[in-house]
């Protein structure tokens, strides 16, 4: 678990090293726009890439930090072992969607390769980002499969306790 922190930290790091240069560029664009009106030519594109970069690299620091929003308000009376039984499956639900999303992304940057897609203003190759996206991604669902096989241990644990107790 410790190698998935450190993961998670980085990727953390990654994607806010990318939230400021896209801030930068902002910033740095309006000023151009306003003091010498020369704009940054495709800053908006390259702030939308930079987002979905962003985003995929915070996904797994979050989930490690159990940052996630968890609506427990029908499972607020619930047993410890019930409520752990739960949120190992909606564990395993994100799991599989971040699984599932890096597998797209992975096709889709395939697909954007094979047909050297560009973006409009600056013809960057759209693979590039969805490269980029994927070590993030893949964090994600790896994380999230750990944390459900941790989940589930700690309900056989109480499972095997209450049973033992008997």
């Amino acid at each position: 678990m410790r190698a998935l922190h450190l993961a998670c930290d980085i990727s953390a790091g990654i994607g806010c090293t990318t939230l400021v240069a896209m801030a930068t560029i902002t910033v740095v664009s309006v000023l151009g726009r306003a003091l010498f009106s020369h704009p940054i030519q495709g800053d908006v594109e390259l702030v939308q890439l930079g987002c979905a970069v962003c985003v995929a690299s915070f996904l797994p620091y979050t989930q490690f930090r159990h940052g996630n929003i968890i609506v427990d308000f029908f499972t607020t009376r619930a047993s410890e072992r019930t409520r752990t039984a739960l949120d190992g499956f909606g564990t395993l639900l994100y799991a599989l969607m971040m699984a599932l999303i890096c597998w797209r992304v992975a096709a889709g940057g395939l697909r954007a390769h094979e047909d050297q897609e560009t973006s409009p203003l600056m013809e960057i190759p759209i693979w590039v980002p969805y490269l980029l996206m994927l070590p993030g991604l893949a964090l994600g669902a790896l994380l999230g499969f750990v944390q459900t096989a941790e989940h589930f241990g700690a309900v056989r644990r109480a499972a095997s306790t209450a049973a033992a107790g008997r």
